[in-house]
């Protein structure tokens, strides 16, 4: 790739890095702009997936809101995403959870990780 653009890449890429991966229940805390006005809104989800590299990274959240599937990608380098807070550790065995768009109640649930707590505790 031409240096120029990796040079450009490096100045927007963010500080610190974002540790969570697919499965993962998150808390998303993304900065909306309502005319002079700021705000945080928390966007509370299923990680689907993490796709690209580098500067155009990206992760899809899926959650149900009154009963009707609700997805939303993040650029994880926006200065509009403020922090992704892990509420759960998943246990997922594939890079892209595609199947729990075709579930519905528990069986869209992903099971828990516990082995990330006893490694933690």
């Amino acid at each position: 790739m031409n240096s120029k653009v990796k040079e450009i890449e490096q100045a927007t890429l963010r500080k610190e890095k974002l540790e969570f991966s697919v499965g993962d229940s998150v808390k998303v805390h993304n900065l909306i702009r309502e005319g002079e006005k700021e705000r945080v809104q928390i966007y509370e989800g299923v990680v689907l997936k993490r796709q690209g590299g580098g500067n155009r990274e990206t992760f899809t959240v899926r959650k149900n809101s009154n009963g009707v599937g609700v997805e939303k990608t993040f650029p994880i380098n926006s200065p509009m995403v403020v922090k992704v807070e892990v509420v759960r550790k998943g246990k997922a065995r594939r890079a892209k959870l595609n199947y729990l768009r075709e579930r519905v109640g528990k069986a869209a649930k992903v099971k828990e990780n516990m082995n990330v707590e006893e490694a933690q505790a």
